[in-house]
């Protein structure tokens, strides 16, 4: 019952961050969209993965944690960071501790002058107190 337990979290102790660079000062509607882009980065990712191209199927095979999120709060969280290297040092540590992390490559095509830009980042969904190990110290956007 304990492992159990250990696998099905509470909803409330279950979330995903994303994060914003703020130095772009890309505009608000921008912003929104890039950090849409990183929050569905995760399925998104295993949905392809899981296509047959045969037949159109698709199986995804989705962990207790994430099914606790998907069914349940959606709880995410909003923070910022004002450089690139930033944004990318908590992507690799997140991969570090076996945390989904998904950083969003604009094509800059509305903006940034058509230069190819790092704009966001999501982790998780996975156990707030993980997340918390990599991203405790940043600001609330």
């Amino acid at each position: 019952m304990a492992a159990e337990l250990a696998e099905h979290p509470d909803p409330d102790d279950v979330k995903q961050v994303i994060v914003i660079r703020r130095d772009l000062k890309m505009r608000r509607g921008k912003e929104i969209a890039q950090g849409a882009h990183a929050s569905t980065a995760w399925i998104v990712s295993m949905l392809a993965d899981g296509v047959d191209r045969t037949t159109g199927t698709v199986t995804v095979t989705i962990d207790p944690v994430a099914m606790v999120w998907m069914t349940s709060s959606w709880r995410k969280v909003t923070l910022q960071v004002t450089t690139e290297d930033e944004l990318v040092a908590l992507h690799e540590a997140a991969l570090a501790r076996g945390l989904r992390s998904h950083l969003i490559h604009d094509s800059g095509r509305t903006e940034f002058a058509g230069v190819p830009t790092i704009t966001a980042l999501a982790i998780g969904p996975d156990r707030s107190a993980m997340i918390d190990e990599v991203t405790g110290a940043l600001t609330i956007y």
